[in-house]
């Protein structure tokens, strides 16, 4: 990495020519010489100070004024973060969002804006963001270079409606920039608790979230083969997954006109009873998915399946008679296999330990445990704490409690450890089965998504809006938010932790049927925690606060009452993140 040498600040004063009109710039600029070149870097414009400032300050960078002159002449009014917001504004420019919300400029598009940003720098409230982009209470630059404003909380939410009005255009146009020809779809499904007050979407269901507590809404999320974000629909709390597949089936293939669509979702998604009625028989509309382990069953049972398949390969294509038209793809892999079966073991032996205890008291001599009843709620209690339950055989009576594993039930299960099944109506002229295996795979996109959106950067949750649009807008705003944040990733994984050799990653694999591996550049990268130039290697949010260390300052010169602004000088490895990103400052 070449170090720039011999800098020197001056005052430049640039003449230009357009139109038959002389402007005249005078600029703060930093000079240097970098590999044999000189180069010049502008720190700042200074053409709107009075005459006497400018050349106050051109003397005192030459050093011809006297050093004893008035002290605290210069005085840093404000900083405020400017890197990162400059960082993901522009991103979001190149990328097109601007374009994508209105093809015009207007007040709501620019708050929109604001709000992705503010999502992807700091989440927060709609009332926190309001907050951080007031000029007296400002967060970052944000607002200024949006010239908004002041922001009140209630534009926000007026932004928020527009959206929502404007949902289905956005989503056509991603769609049509995005899903061109025949293509993989990928859907799935997530679900967030809420904290607000009660709406119609809100209810009781599964929580994946693990808060049963609280009521939550259910949205599913659909994006490319590569997990670019396209359409999001939020449903209640209480729907199940297959009926979410069902409208996003007549989304894709209705509303966005794609003729040939090959839709990618997990076995709880794409039921057989989905295929039936939603997808078998349509034209240009193909799925892949995964067996769910009672049709795994019957293909063992029915020999279709043996360990013979798996002798030279871990996968092996395969048909049936119920599941007519379509290819089944039985893979195995050994090391899943050996990890389930450890687990299973140890959560065996942890449940016989818990029910131990219990046998040993129906059997002491003093104050033995006695009933069914009571001996049956203290083996309530602990029995299926590890989920063990259909593995055991109790025996209750007045006087005794006696357990003993079910062998035969714990052989069977076993069958299926390390197997999977994937299922495709995809003809095998134009997907092999490592391309359908890697293809179903490929929802650890959409899972990626997930986590991005829910916790990990913009925190879509916890959700407070009162009412059902509200609540729709502010889902539809965190997908924008990753969809800039996407873009950001890709372009950044040399410096994120994210793998930037992919196609090799791709290539040292044995099958699509194996674990994942990273390439010998991402394990490098892992272990020095630099990259091959000696740039540091960080996470999402740690480069973000880095940039936000870039600060935009007001100084004002005292003595002549005069302000301007002027920005932090980037590091090395801020203007490498500013390159990458294709991002001018």
């Amino acid at each position: 990495m070449s170090t720039p040498k011999r800098r020197s600040v001056h005052i430049a004063t640039v003449t230009k020519t357009h139109n038959g009109k002389v402007y005249t710039s005078v600029l703060l600029r930093r000079t240097y010489r970098e590999g044999g070149k000189v180069k010049h870097e502008t720190l700042g414009n200074l053409s709107d100070l009075p005459p006497d400032v400018i050349e106050y300050i051109r003397g005192r960078l030459n050093g011809e004024l006297d050093e004893a002159a008035p002290k605290g002449t210069f005085q840093i009014l404000r900083s405020l973060p400017h890197g990162n917001v400059a960082a993901v504004l522009q991103t979001a420019r190149n990328i097109g969002l601007d374009q994508l919300l209105a093809s015009r400029p207007c007040r709501e598009r620019d708050l929109i804006l604001a709000l992705v940003v503010s999502r992807v720098v700091s989440p927060g409230s709609k009332l926190s963001a309001s907050v951080g982009l007031k000029g007296e209470t400002a967060q970052s630059t944000l607002a200024e270079d949006l010239k908004l404003g002041r922001v009140e909380v209630h534009e926000l939410y007026a932004a928020m409606d527009w959206l929502l009005a404007r949902q289905k255009r956005i989503e056509n146009k991603l769609a049509k920039k995005h899903l061109q020809g025949g293509v993989l779809v990928l859907f799935d499904v997530s679900s967030s608790y809420y904290t607000g007050r009660k709406s119609s979407l809100v209810t009781h269901g599964y929580s994946r979230d693990h808060r049963g507590d609280r009521p939550q809404i259910v949205y599913g999320l659909l994006c490319d083969p590569e997990g670019r974000p396209i359409a999001i629909e939020v449903f209640p709390g209480n729907t199940s997954d297959p009926v979410t597949f069902t409208q996003i089936v007549s989304r894709v293939h209705k509303r966005f006109g794609i003729d040939r669509v090959v839709f990618v979702g997990d076995r709880g998604m794409i039921t057989s009873a989905r295929i039936n009625e939603d997808l078998r028989g349509v034209d240009g509309l193909h799925w892949i998915s995964a067996l769910r382990s009672e049709g795994i069953r019957k293909l063992i049972h029915a020999k279709l399946v043996q360990q013979s398949l798996f002798d030279e390969r871990n996968l092996a294509e395969i048909t049936s008679a119920d599941f007519p038209g379509e290819r089944l793809v039985v893979c195995r892999n050994p090391q899943l296999a050996e990890e389930r079966s450890r687990k299973r073991e140890e959560l065996l032996q942890a449940t016989e330990k818990q029910l131990e205890p219990i046998r040993q008291a129906t059997l002491r001599k003093t104050r033995p445990l006695r009933g069914k009843e009571m001996i049956g709620l203290r083996v309530g209690k602990v029995i299926n704490k590890h989920k063990m339950e259909k593995h055991f055989e109790l025996t209750i009576t007045q006087n005794s409690f006696t357990f003993q594993r079910k062998e035969e039930k714990i052989k069977a299960e076993k069958l299926l450890d390390g197997l999977y099944v994937v299922r495709t109506s995809v003809p095998r002229k134009t997907m092999n089965s490592e391309r359908v295996v890697e293809a179903y795979k490929s929802l650890s996109n959409v899972e990626r998504a997930f986590r991005c959106l829910k916790t990990v950067d913009l925190q879509l949750r916890p959700i407070y809006h009162h009412k059902d649009e509200r609540i729709r807008a502010h889902v539809f705003l965190c997908m924008l938010s990753y969809y800039v944040e996407w873009h950001m990733r890709e372009r950044l994984r040399e410096v994120l932790f994210d793998d930037c050799d992919r196609v090799s990653a791709r290539a040292s694999r044995s099958s699509p049927v194996a674990p994942a591996v990273r390439s010998e550049a991402a394990k490098q990268k892992d272990a020095t925690r630099l990259t091959e130039n000696g740039y540091p290697v960080q996470s999402f949010q740690d480069l973000l606060r880095d940039l936000a260390t870039l600060t935009r300052n007001r100084i004002r010169v005292a003595d002549f009452d005069a302000e301007y602004d002027k920005l932090t000088a980037p590091t090395e490895h801020q203007r490498h993140i500013f390159s990458l990103l294709d991002v001018t400052l």
